[in-house]
C-alpha cells in the first residue's frame, strides 16, 4: 500500500503510483524481488514493464486464487498478503499476458462488440418511437438503409412532420447512423485474417468466417497451450458438477474463463443445424483460402458436427442445451485446425 501526504494531487499520485514510481520502490528491496498482482482493469503494461527490467511479475487469475471457506474479510492489506503467500509457494493460477499488437487487435474486436450493443439499442428505441406513433414500416427489412435515408435524413417524413417527436426523432438517429457506421467491418480485415496463424484453416468450418475467426484468434492467442479435451473448460463450455462416491451429478455449464470467445461458439454453432452434403458456393471460396489437409479437415468437422446436431434432434433434446454441447465440439475442432501445421 502506498500512502502520501500533501495536496490533493500529492495524494493522488501516491495512491496510484506510476510503473516507474513501483519499479525504484522494488530495487530498494532486498533481491530476489519477485511481485504478483490481480488481473483486473489496470491491465498488463505493469507486468510487461517490470519483467522488461528483469522482476519477475506473475498476474494472477483472481477467480483461482485460493481463499479459506470461512474468510469473509477482503481488504487490500489481507489480499495483498495473500498472494504474498501464494507467490512464495508458487500456487498462483497466472493469466497470459498477450504482447501489445494482441492486446491492441483484441481491445478493437471488444470495441466493435460494444458498438453493436450501442446499434441494437439504437434500432429498438426507432423503432419504439415509430410504433407509438402509428408508423410501420412495409418495405423490407426494418433496419435496412432504406428505412434510415427514409426516416432520419430528410425532414418531409411523416414522423418529422409531426411536432410531438420532432424535438426527439434526430437523437434516436443521429446515434444510429455513427453507430452504423463504426461497426463495418474494414475491408482489410480479410487479408489480415488469412495471415493469421490457424485462422485460413477456421474458415473451412461453418459458422465461421473473417469476424469469428478474428475474434477467436484474438480472444484465444496461443492455443497450443490446450489440448482438445481442456479447451472446452477454458471456453466455460464444460458442464458443472457436483459429485460425492459413486453418484454423478451434473449441472449447466461453467461459463468460466472468455465470455467472448464462448459467445462467438455458441452463435457459430447454429450453423451446423442446418443440413450439410455438399459446400456451397461460399464454403468452396473460403476453402481456396486454406491448404489442402485444412480442407479436409475443416470438411470432416462439418459433417461430424451435423451429425451431433441430428443426433440431439432425435433424443428430443432441447435445442439451446444441443447448441451448447455442439459449441462445446465446435472449440475442439477449431483447436484441431489452429495447431494442425504442427
Amino acid at each position: 500500500m502506498w500512502s502520501g501526504h500533501g495536496d490533493r494531487a500529492g495524494d493522488a499520485a501516491a495512491a496510484f503510483p506510476s510503473a516507474e514510481a513501483v519499479l525504484v520502490w522494488l530495487r530498494e528491496l532486498p533481491a530476489p524481488v519477485a511481485v504478483a498482482y490481480e488481473a483486473g482493469p489496470t491491465g498488463f503494461d505493469l507486468a510487461r514493464q517490470l519483467v522488461a527490467a528483469g522482476v519477475r511479475c506473475v498476474v494472477a487469475a483472481p477467480s483461482k486464487l485460493q481463499r479459506p471457506a470461512g474468510d469473509r474479510i477482503k481488504t487490500d492489506a489481507r489480499d495483498a498478503l495473500l498472494l504474498a503467500r501464494l507467490l512464495r509457494m508458487d500456487e498462483i493460477v497466472q493469466v497470459r499476458v498477450p504482447s501489445i499488437e494482441q492486446e491492441a487487435a483484441r481491445d478493437l474486436v471488444r470495441a466493435r462488440e460494444d458498438a453493436r450493443g450501442d446499434l441494437m439499442r439504437c434500432r429498438h428505441r426507432v423503432s419504439k418511437l415509430l410504433l407509438r406513433h402509428g408508423i410501420v414500416y412495409s418495405g423490407g427489412h426494418p433496419c435496412n438503409g432504406a428505412t434510415r435515408r427514409g426516416f432520419g435524413v430528410s425532414d418531409s417524413t411523416s414522423v418529422a412532420s409531426s411536432s410531438r417527436s420532432t424535438p426527439t426523432w434526430r437523437p434516436c438517429c443521429s446515434p444510429w447512423t455513427a453507430v452504423t457506421a463504426s461497426t463495418r467491418p474494414s475491408p482489410r480485415w480479410p487479408p489480415m485474417v488469412n495471415t493469421l496463424p490457424s485462422c485460413g484453416g477456421w474458415v473451412c468450418l461453418r459458422g465461421v468466417s473473417t469476424l469469428t475467426a478474428f475474434g477467436l484468434a484474438v480472444e484465444v492467442g496461443d492455443w497450443h497451450r490446450f489440448t482438445g479435451a481442456t479447451i472446452g473448460a477454458y471456453l466455460g463450455l464444460v458442464p458443472t458438477e457436483s459429485s460425492s462416491g459413486q453418484q454423478r451429478c451434473q449441472g449447466s455449464i461453467t461459463k468460466a474463463g472468455n465470455t467472448h470467445a464462448r459467445r462467438l461458439l455458441v452463435e457459430a454453432a447454429w450453423h451446423h443445424r442446418r443440413d450439410y452434403r455438399n459446400p456451397g458456393a461460399t464454403m468452396r471460396a473460403r476453402w481456396k483460402l486454406a491448404s489442402p489437409a485444412a480442407t479436409a479437415r475443416g470438411n470432416a468437422g462439418n459433417h461430424r458436427l451435423h451429425q451431433r446436431w441430428e443426433n440431439f434432434v432425435a433424443r428430443k433434446k432441447k435445442t439451446v442445451i444441443a447448441n451448447v454441447a455442439v459449441a462445446r465440439e465446435l472449440a475442439g475442432w477449431c483447436w484441431s485446425l489452429a495447431v494442425l501445421d504442427d
